[in-house]
């Protein structure tokens, strides 16, 4: 399976369960000038609502991934690029780290040329992901790092996701994962909510990622934290 995400800056992650801004459209997310959809949620996840908005986001050109928080919640749609599976290094629920996916291989015929995990590190014990998974999110830098080097070097996982859920987090935290890891990339999400956040933690992480911002504030909103992930990738690479 290719790696399209080595060159996405920017992904904008669709709850299902969740609104858009009045008057906005899934046409205006799509014309952020982000580089892929992701599409999940941690709550009140259900296939209908899965499959709605994967129905209002293919007619557009921008990638389209379903990220799937249980196994039941699974849509196999030919219009999906593909599906990106949470494995959570520090959950302190196992189903979280094998338990979900063995059931989801057991009851389903898996396309595994379209599937790819995700190596998750939750670092904010507040958010909904953090309580539903009993994540240890009590982490230093040097143990971040640490969980990013054995998702790469043990588990050959190919995306490491530093996730901070509805706060900003810690760009040391952020760039000890980055210094960790050869060829994986790393997907940083939490708190972006403007140019300045988006810039920071993309000097960081290869690729940001957007949630609640685009249910809250909207495609403008949005649209700032593109160009602060792109421009600050363009400043690296005039660096180089």
């Amino acid at each position: 399976m290719s790696n399209p995400w080595a060159d996405w800056d920017h992904i904008v992650k669709l709850d299902p369960d969740k609104t858009l801004v009045e008057g906005e459209t899934f046409e205006d997310v799509c014309e952020t000038g982000t580089d892929a959809l992701e599409i999940g949620g941690t709550l009140d996840m259900t296939q209908e609502k899965m499959q709605r908005v994967i129905d209002a986001c293919a007619k557009y050109e921008v990638p389209l991934y379903q990220e799937p928080s249980n196994p039941a919640v699974v849509v196999e749609d030919d219009d999906l690029d593909g599906y990106l599976v949470p494995v959570v290094l520090n959950a302190g629920a196992v189903s979280w780290i094998t338990g979900a996916h063995k059931e989801w291989v057991r009851m389903d015929d898996v396309e595994w040329e379209r599937t790819t995990t995700e190596a998750y590190i939750i670092m904010n014990p507040d958010a909904s992901v953090a309580e539903l998974t009993e994540a240890d999110c009590d982490q230093s830098p040097e143990e971040v790092a640490a969980y990013a080097e054995v998702a790469e070097q043990m588990f050959g996982q190919e995306i490491v996701y530093v996730e901070y859920s509805g706060t900003f987090g810690d760009p040391e935290v952020v760039g000890a994962a980055a210094d960790a890891l050869d060829e994986a990339a790393l997907f940083y999400g939490g708190g972006i909510h403007d140019y300045e956040s988006a810039n920071t933690m993309a000097q960081h992480a290869d690729t940001v990622v957007v949630g609640d911002l685009v249910h809250d504030e909207g495609c403008e909103a949005v649209r700032e934290t593109v160009e602060g992930a792109k421009d600050a990738k363009k400043t690296a690479a005039e660096s180089v």
